[in-house]
């Protein structure tokens, strides 16, 4: 019985260290995010609306982990969503000329999109939009999780 102790020890304290670590990836951004904006600031970004996109969770690439949902509206100078965006680090928005829903799509397009700012908060965002950035050259937004290289979400906003 002795001989099988250690090793069953020693198995069961990395599989609880290891649940607890992937824990502590999942939890994290959800701890140390930002406050959303309110509802105040978020009608008043409504009312300057040019172009609205749907985020949603079927798409090809996003599972039960990566994936987005809710509306997407975008204006004369910023980008605001509303809606729900799975928990994760380092996403990043994008403008994507094309309608992307893969990983291997957002990387061969990569050099064609512009980084419009990083997404930190998982129920709703505004983000500014650069003056250099002209809407006329893109349709499509985009969650990408950089750290892990992984696709969340795409909203089209235009045809």
């Amino acid at each position: 019985m002795k001989r099988f102790f250690w090793p069953l020890l020693i198995v069961s304290h990395l599989g609880i260290g290891f649940i607890g670590f992937a824990l502590g990836i999942y939890a994290l951004p959800i701890l140390i995010a930002p406050k959303s904006p309110d509802n105040l600031e978020m009608m008043q970004k409504i009312t300057h609306t040019e172009f609205i996109g749907e985020f949603q969770r079927d798409l090809q690439d996003s599972d039960f982990l990566h994936w987005g949902e809710g509306k997407l509206r975008v204006g004369d100078g910023f980008i605001a969503f509303e809606g729900e965006l799975a928990p994760g680090p380092d996403y990043k928005l994008y403008l994507s000329p094309q309608f992307v829903e893969t990983e291997a799509d957002f990387n061969r397009l990569k050099s064609d999109m512009v980084q419009v700012g990083d997404v930190q908060t998982f129920d709703r965002f505004i983000l500014p939009l650069q003056q250099n950035i002209s809407l006329d050259n893109y349709n499509t937004a985009i969650v990408w999780c950089e750290t892990f290289g992984q696709f969340i979400s795409a909203a089209q906003f235009k045809p």
